[in-house]
């Protein structure tokens, strides 16, 4: 059990006051009103889990539908004993029900195929559906006080019947009224009802012209309210057909109940889970409110707030705290001026400790992590109590007393002004003794104080560090940023200075103070001034190393079209070659038929011997050159390894020299087999070709001319940034094919990061994509999370 005090003190009932607004049903309400910090770790992330699935959905897929859920407490007792449940009973339940329903609902469209939420889908899977008794009770009951003719035939005749005779009682009434002979004894041509019976009024002094049975008079005795005897037995019909409706009505009535009866286990089990769930989103819904985050749970009593904000602040003029404690030092002071924030940080370390532990998220950013202590003591703000007069000394002490008495290793103390309302060389003396005291049991302690002698404990004390809250002497108020590391130096003399104070005064005033106290002010200016100097430094080096990450892939890039134009000049250059090759052939082939033409004026035998010679020399020379260019006349020039080899496919094996027809397709090293004639082979894609032949009618064909086309006219990516999700799938879709067809390995997907519905959805639709092989986020510089890369098949 959570200190009380301390969660009155640190304000955390305004904190459950706001999660019970956000609750839509009375039992939310009823769960958010009983929320209290827990000490079970477990627990407690279990808790912080439920919350961050509430806050996902709430975010990706708008409001929940958690209306119309009503507590059925009364209703269930009335069906269990065999009673029966009146129309508005029956609705509440039939909305409850529809709730159910609409939630399963709900979940299965969030999920989109894919287990995103397991503890709210494990809790949602456990709801009933009972449309079947929806159905009926929304067949049966028009509204509260109405039962539908539909209810049952027995009910439609009835009400038929009862229509008939109004009608028939109507129009005698409407002769009689209309009749000249009897308008002198009425008070009023007018029909009227008195004890569900029609009647009409007579004038007291002609009671006796109009027979029938007197059923009320005016309060002034002159009119009487006669049934006339010759409706007597139809308004008798109808009263009988009235006592025949409500015994069918509730009949009906008894049949609904009964058909909930037999559910009322199930029907009690989903009212505990959708209260359960009324109060989750609830939570959520509080979370989106503040901007919070689900903070890292530990069990180390180490704390790292990350711009941790008050929630009872402001969000828009609340300055963000960065505070950490437990890990080099388990005791921080901190000292600045009066309405510096000192008492705002204490609040927030609280309060944000205390509302993760009771599964809430905290207002700060990610990478926050807080701690699972057994107990939080705060003494923060003067709770002095007028009727006991205690001074405020003795009301901080009486307080501290009580923190002693109970504190261990596993709690976080919050001490406002320790010390303060005494002497202050005896306060600071029982300061230091106090903390000295926590800091050796191991305990978390933040303390906030106003005494130098404090400073120097944490300056000189290992475990324990000075924290100070920034003042502007400039404006003479605090900016409330928060610095560990540094202890707040005294601006007494500046303030007064500023604010008029003579000088002479003010240096009255230094003399006065020992030249240790003024060398350790001196100090303190002196490593404020460094930490700002290494903060400024710190974000420069930042800057700079932005700066060399963007120029360094600039040039990378640039190496990369530069390597690709080399490969261009090599290839033609290569083909230029080969060109001049097949020339130089063809002149020697030319010279060789001239020579054979001059062989008949020289001996035959031996000028054909030099010729061939020649012949030999020349190819030899030529097949030299083939062999330095890397060409092979006999091959077809094709310098990549072909892909989305299909079965069935001529290809070249090019170290035999052989055409073959692929056999089976290439494995993950690109093995596969190739049947050369009678023969299977084994070999790799690598040491394959497309037949040239082959080539050229895929080029022929629809599929070859729709790939050349979209491989010249499809991007690399594809923004689709400012579309809706069901636009943005349809799209990528359409693209992802394109890429694919023109042979794409590699595609950039541009979605932006806003909300993540979007993001979320594609990144879904991408796993399930036949084009795809894999996925992943942009790195640094390709867009962050704002892009995903797509690897193509």
């Amino acid at each position: 059990m959570m200190n009380e005090r301390t969660l009155r003190v640190l304000e955390f009932e305004k904190i459950k006051n706001k999660l019970i607004e956000y609750a839509q049903s009375t039992l939310g309400k009823e769960i958010a009103k009983e929320v209290e910090p827990s000490t079970d770790y477990e627990e407690i992330v279990t808790w912080q889990k439920e919350t961050h699935e509430a806050t996902s959905i709430l975010l990706q897929r708008g409001n929940v539908p958690l209306g119309g859920i009503h507590d059925l407490s009364y209703h269930l007792k009335r069906a269990e004993i065999g009673s029966f449940l009146y129309p508005g009973n029956l609705l509440e339940v039939s909305d409850t029900l529809r709730g159910a329903r609409r939630l399963k609902s709900f979940m299965k469209e969030a999920k989109e195929g894919e287990s995103k939420f397991p503890v709210m889908e494990g809790y949602i899977s456990s709801l009933f559906t009972f449309k079947g008794i929806e159905d009926r009770i929304n067949a049966c009951i028009i509204s509260d006080d109405e039962i539908s003719d539909h209810a049952s035939s027995t009910l439609r005749n009835i009400r038929r019947t009862m229509e008939s005779r109004n009608v028939a009682i109507r129009n005698r009434l409407n002769s009689m009224i209309s009749s000249t002979s009897h308008q002198k004894y009425l008070q009023d041509a007018i029909i009227t009802i008195r004890q569900d019976r029609y009647v009409v009024p007579v004038k007291q002094e002609y009671r006796s012209n109009v027979p029938g049975l007197i059923h009320d008079q005016s309060s002034s005795g002159a009119t009487l309210f006669i049934e006339p005897m010759a409706i007597v037995q139809l308004n008798n019909e109808l009263k009988e057909l009235k006592l025949k409706e409500k015994v069918e009505i509730e009949r009906i009535l008894s049949e609904l109940t009964a058909l909930i009866g037999e559910h009322v286990e199930e029907i009690r089990s989903n009212q505990k889970v959708l209260s359960l769930l009324d109060f989750i989103f609830a939570k959520g819904k509080l979370a989106v409110n503040m901007n919070g985050v689900e903070p890292q749970m530990n069990k180390d009593g180490y704390i790292r707030i990350k711009n941790g904000r008050h929630p009872l602040l402001d969000k828009k003029t609340v300055v963000p705290s960065n505070i950490w404690i437990g890990d080099d030092f388990n005791t921080l002071v901190i000292t600045g001026p009066n309405t510096g924030g000192k008492t705002v940080t204490l609040k927030t370390v609280g309060l944000l400790t205390v509302m993760a532990q009771s599964g809430l998220h905290v207002p700060a950013d990610y990478g926050t992590k807080l701690s699972v202590f057994e107990n939080v003591f705060a003494d923060i703000g003067d709770e002095q109590s007028i009727e006991q007069s205690l001074s405020t000394f003795s009301s901080h002490m009486t307080n501290i007393v009580e923190i002693l008495k109970n504190v261990n290793s596993k709690a976080l103390v919050l001490l406002d002004e320790l010390g303060a309302g005494t002497d202050p060389t005896e306060g600071a003396a029982l300061a230091i003794a106090i903390l000295d005291h926590l800091y050796h049991m191991g305990v978390r302690t933040i303390a906030t104080t106003h005494y130098t002698e404090l400073k120097e404990y944490a300056l000189t004390t290992k475990g324990v560090e000075n924290g100070s809250v920034e003042f502007n002497v400039e404006t003479l108020s605090p900016t409330y940023k928060l610095l560990i590391g540094v202890p707040g130096k005294s601006n007494a003399f500046e303030i007064s200075k500023r604010l008029g104070l003579s000088e002479y005064i003010i240096e009255k005033s230094r003399s006065l103070i020992s030249r240790e106290d003024i060398a350790f002010e001196d100090l303190l200016t002196s490593i404020e001034k460094d930490k700002r100097t290494a903060e400024e430094e710190r974000d420069e080096a930042v800057r700079l190393k932005l700066m060399v990450q963007k120029q360094k892939n600039e040039y990378e890039q640039k190496n990369e079209r530069l390597a690709i134009q080399r490969d261009k000049v090599l290839r033609e250059a290569r083909e230029e070659a080969r060109k001049l090759l097949k020339g130089a052939k063809e002149e020697a082939d030319r010279v060789i038929k001239e020579l054979r033409d001059m062989a008949k004026v020289q001996e035959e035998k031996e000028r054909n011997k030099k010729i061939e010679e020649a012949r030999k020399n020349l190819r030899g020379q030529i097949g030299e050159m083939e062999k330095g260019l890397g060409l092979n006349m006999d091959t077809v020039v094709n310098t990549k390894p072909p892909k989305q080899l299909k079965i069935g496919d001529t290809v070249i094996l090019l170290n035999l020299n052989q055409k073959g027809e692929v056999a089976s397709k290439p494995d993950a090293k690109g093995d596969l087999t190739v049947q050369v004639g009678i023969m299977k082979i084994n070999v790799n894609i690598k040491n394959l070709r497309i037949d040239k032949d082959e080539k050229e009618r895929i080029k022929k064909t629809g599929v070859g001319r729709i790939a050349k086309r979209k491989s010249q006219s499809v991007q690399t990516s594809i923004d689709l940034r400012g579309q809706n999700l069901e636009e943005a799938r349809m799209n990528t879709d359409k693209y992802l094919d394109d890429a694919y067809i023109a042979g794409l390995n590699e595609v950039s997907i541009i979605h932006g990061k806003g909300t993540g519905v979007l993001r979320e959805g594609i990144k879904n639709m991408l796993k399930r994509h036949k084009h795809v092989k894999s996925s992943r986020d942009g790195a640094y510089g390709e867009g962050g999370t704002g892009v995903t890369i797509v690897e193509l098949k």
